[in-house]
């Protein structure tokens, strides 16, 4: 007996609404770099682009580098708007598994100037195990505060390394 092939066509494919175009991202992100490239280009000749008496000046080679992505980010805004590509670049079930992660990233990293990077660090752990790996309490709790006392021990006291602390490392003097 032979299965049958199941063979299935654009329109025949359920997807969901488009939050972003092909075009939007492709301007987006066309304008970011140029927007970065000018930066780059204004501050490497503030610094110095030319030749000097030994040579290049610092910002010689990053500024003929910014121009080139400028070049390269307007040649991307002119292409994706003579070629006006109207496919899906995100739809909104992508953008939901996007926010899953996105999302406690922002507050992971807001908080990291209020509770410190190890405190902060051990609630991100714990919570991702909790809520998307489905561990049992304690497991989450064991795991992110050994894992954070060991990068502890690492950073701060093997290493010397510095990393942002909160109110409960002031508490142990650190």
């Amino acid at each position: 007996m032979q299965t049958p092939e199941i063979n299935t066509t654009e329109e025949e494919r359920v997807s969901s609404p488009t939050v972003i175009t092909m075009r939007t991202a492709e301007i987006a992100v066309a304008v970011i770099l140029g927007l970065a490239s000018a930066c780059t280009i204004w501050s490497n000749y503030q610094l110095g682009a030319g030749w000097g008496g030994y040579g290049p000046e610092p910002g010689y080679f990053p500024l003929r580098l910014g121009v080139v992505v400028l070049i390269a980010a307007v040649f991307v805004v002119f292409h994706a708007i003579r070629e006006n590509n109207q496919d899906a670049f995100l739809e909104i079930e992508q953008a939901k598994l996007v926010a899953v992660i996105l999302v406690p990233l922002m507050i992971f990293i807001a908080t990291i100037g209020f509770l410190g990077i190890y405190v902060a660090s051990v609630l991100f752990i714990a919570a991702f195990m909790l809520f998307l790996g489905k561990f049992p309490w304690w497991k989450c709790v064991l795991v992110s505060v050994v894992m954070m006392a060991v990068f502890f021990y690492v950073f701060e006291i093997q290493f010397k390394v510095p990393l942002p602390k909160g109110p409960l490392e002031a508490m142990f003097g650190y």
